[in-house]
């Protein structure tokens, strides 16, 4: 039997408003929970499960519905956000390239 994960409630919180913006998008577009659904390519239950807030729906899947329905994740324009994207991949080159587990120290006082 798997294991339910839990979440903390800032996340909770953040997937609460986040469905809860996405909802308030369709209705405001005049569009069916059914429209959205089939214009995302995801079953109603998917998008019933994301307007609920609900850890499970991939979050490619909820940020396209997001964008669908007008929901601004970042609140900057195209051109800001691949300029900031391509500062992180700079930024990303000069960070190693994995991260290893602390090593313990060596105790050395005798």
């Amino acid at each position: 039997m798997a294991r339910k994960r839990s979440y903390s409630r800032v996340t909770r919180q953040a997937l609460s408003i986040l469905g809860k913006l996405i909802r308030v998008g369709r209705t405001e577009r005049g569009m069916t929970a059914q429209e959205l659904a089939d214009r995302a390519g995801i079953s109603r239950t998917t998008l019933y499960n994301i307007e609920k807030g609900a850890p499970g729906p991939e979050v490619g899947v909820v940020f396209e519905v997001a964008t669908l329905v007008g929901v601004r994740l970042f609140q900057v324009d195209d051109r800001t956000l691949q300029m900031h994207n391509a500062r992180l991949d700079e930024k990303l080159t000069l960070l190693p390239q994995s991260v290893r587990p602390a090593r313990r120290e060596v105790d050395d006082e005798f």
